[in-house]
This record gives structure tokens, sequence and C-alpha cells, in this order.
């Protein structure tokens, strides 16, 4: 009995493609063999006629036991066997040890069924292959098969969907006769071929899998998720667009309304180093932007000192030096908090890893529209959900919590970013 699996002690002869007489040749496949995994074809590494056949159809041995003999037509194979009998009953318990007239189910060799603490009689299965009326044949495993009879299912009309096709436990348990067809559907040949390709990884993708990798695995990540209502949001941008020369985004509201919101919390504007906390009463934002080799985070400094315009025009004016390549490193440098932004792509909400040494960063999703509830009314709103990443070694969950409740007020009265 083959080992063919790393966690395989035992396996069961589901079905013998070839009987005792049979000349075999090196590669002929001998048996189908069931192990803890898959049902597995096990082929010959030899060349001979096979002799023996010491293991029923549906019968369990363990591995390394006798499972079939192959030599040479006519040799005598008795002490052969006897050997591996008594092998068999030294591995055997003394108790437990039973001996039986074995079933001759050839006219050349007689077959037993050896397992670990027996020798018995081993009944031979119906035949697992059998034929049908397209010249094909059905296998099927020995469990299956019986319980198909026991059900009075036609194994014609089960589709298999165990190896090579063959029907197992399962597909008779789960057999719908209502879903069958008189039409039997051809078997899947794929016309594509397996292919892939390797990319070197470029120096920007090592150091962000580096950096990112050292945050997530060092920085004991929490996070705080909110919903905020837009509308006055969308209503103030709206106005404030109507004015020359004047654009501005959802993601520069974002960005000034969190900017005042760390000016009154500087514990989330903080960094972590290993000796010390670094309380930062400046406020760097760095703003994630997407470029072909990965992501860039250029930085808006003290932003919070910046109007809506001046942050619109230096967020547009960095993101545009990052993807052609322009953006200088002292541009990426100096962040206090760190703002992902994926409404533009439909993400509504999401988590992200904190661009460290800072103690957090902001994912900031899309806005949706949807049912909300207005006092006591469901009427049509406009909310925007988004999720604060914080290192709890410098920033607690109450103190995530009040940033995010002054960032509300903010978000939501966006003219009070105006006073």
């Amino acid at each position: 009995m083959p080992r063919l699996s790393d966690t395989m002690t035992e396996g069961v002869v589901a079905q013998w493609l070839k009987k005792v007489g049979d000349k075999i040749s090196e590669g002929d496949i001998l048996a189908e063999i069931e192990t803890d995994k898959a049902t597995m074809e096990f082929e010959s590494f030899n060349e001979g006629t096979l002799l023996y056949i010491g293991l029923e159809e549906g019968a369990a041995a363990p591995v390394d036991s006798l499972l079939a003999i192959i030599g040479e037509e006519g040799e005598n194979i008795d002490e052969l066997i006897e050997k591996f009998k008594e092998e068999a009953k030294k591995e055997t318990p003394a108790e437990t040890k039973k001996e039986t007239k074995t079933k001759p189910t050839t006219p050349i060799a007689k077959t037993v069924a050896t397992t670990p603490t027996e020798t018995k009689v081993v009944e031979k299965s119906p035949a697992i292959e059998i034929p049908t009326n397209t010249g094909g044949r059905i296998f099927i495993s020995p469990l299956a098969k019986k319980l198909a009879n026991e059900k009075g299912i036609n194994i014609q009309t089960i589709t298999g969907t165990g190896e090579n096709g063959r029907i197992v436990k399962r597909d008779v348990e789960f057999f719908n006769p209502a879903t069958t067809t008189n039409t039997t559907a051809a078997p899947f040949v794929p016309k594509g071929e397996e292919s892939f390709e390797d990319i070197n990884n470029s120096q920007m993708r090592k150091v962000i899998a580096r950096r990112l990798g050292e945050s997530k695995f060092m920085a004991p990540h929490y996070y705080l998720n909110v919903e905020f209502d837009m509308e006055n949001a969308m209503a103030f941008r709206k106005q404030f667009n109507t004015a020359p020369n004047t654009k501005i985004s959802y993601n520069d509201i974002v960005v000034k309304a969190t900017a005042l919101a760390l000016k009154q919390h500087p514990q989330v504007n903080s960094q972590w180093f290993e000796d010390r906390m670094r309380l930062n009463h400046h406020v760097h934002i760095g703003v994630a932007v997407a470029v072909p080799d990965g992501l860039l985070v250029p930085v808006v400094k003290f932003a919070n000192e910046q109007t809506l315009q001046q942050i619109g025009a230096t967020v547009k004016e960095m993101a545009k030096k990052a993807r052609n390549k322009k953006l200088q490193p002292n541009e990426m440098e100096g962040s206090t908090f760190t703002i992902s932004n994926l409404g533009m792509f439909g993400i509504t909400d999401f988590t992200s890893i904190i661009n460290q040494p800072n103690s957090a960063i902001l994912s900031v999703g899309a806005i949706v529209e949807k049912p909300v509830v207005k006092n006591g009314q469901i009427v049509v709103g406009h909310t925007m959900k988004l999720t604060l990443a914080c290192d709890h070694r410098t920033v607690d969950g109450a103190t995530g919590a009040l940033f995010l409740l002054t960032l509300k007020e903010f978000i939501e009265n966006p003219v009070t970013m105006l006073i």
C-alpha cells in the first residue's frame, strides 16, 4: 500500500483496474486508492505479470502492507505471501488476532483482505466499472454504489464530482432527480494553458512591503467606524464652487476638517518611538496617492492653516507630481497623520494600515444615497462612512472617539471651518 499523502496512514482500494494474470507495463494504472484527502490513481513502477491481489475492492489496509505482487508468469510466490502474513501477525495485538479461511476469487491465486488487527473474508463487491449505453464507463466508489442501490437510484443519472468524474458518496446523498435530464453533459476539456508572469519587485514596492509589514505586525491596530450625514457638506461644496475660479473636492473638505480636529486632539496627531511619544502641535497631513508602482504619500504641511482652495491646489499638484514620478523626498516627509480616500472608486468603507511612526490613519469612503431617519421620518439622505485606524500604544479608544466627534461637527457643518 503506497503512501500517497503526507498524513496517510491507511488506504482503501476503490477499484482494481487490472486483474490477476494481466500483463503489466511500467506506468500502467493498477488501481484507484482512496486516501485521507482524495481518490488517486496508483501506477506500477515495475513490469511483469500481476500474480496476486492482496486486498479486495472497498477494503482498507495500512501503508506498506501487501497490496499486490507482480512477477514473472508462473513464479512461485507462496513463500513471499506467507512472509507478509507473518509480518502482519507480529504487528497485530494477540488478543485481536483472528484467522479465517480465505475465499478464492480467481483461479490463479487466493485473495485475502489484511488489516492491522485481523485477517478476514471480504465478499467481492459488484463490479464498479459499469458499461453504459454509450459504450463508456461509469466509475463509482463501493460506498456510493451501495448507497445508490439502497435508495433505488440509477447511477447512470448521477453526475460524479470525484477524481476523473468518479461518483462518490456525496453525489448520491445530494442527488436530486428533478434536476437531471436525459442529456449527459460533455466532460469539460480546457482549451487554455496555465500561464503566469514574474515581475521583479521595484524598490518602491519593496519599501512599501517592508514598512507596512512592520506597521501591521508591530503596531496594535484597532478601528473606529462612523457614518456622517453629508447633506450640508454637499450643499456647501456646491455653493462654494459657484465662486469664480474656485473648485474644491470632498477630499479637500475632509483634509481641512481633519486638520482642524487634529489641532484640538494632539494625542491623535502623535507619533510613537521606542523610547518616547511625541505630541505634534503642527499638523502635516499625508494624502495617499495611487501610482503604477504602488502608493505614495505626499504631505500637505500646516494643513490647518491653509484655506480649502490652497489645500485643493496643493493636493492636485502633488498628486500630479506623484504620478509623473516628479515628487521630491522632502514633499513626502514629516507627516503627522494620513488620509486614504477610495470614495472616488465607489468603495463605501475599508480599513487602512497606519503609516508609522504616525498614530492613526483615516479611511474615507464614497458618499451614498440611502434612506435615513430624520425627525422620526424616513427620508432620502446622503451619508459617508469613515474608519479611523489607531495605534493603541498612543491613542486610546475614548481619545479616538472624541476626535471623531469633533471631525463630525466640522464635516456635517462645514461652514464652521471658515469661522
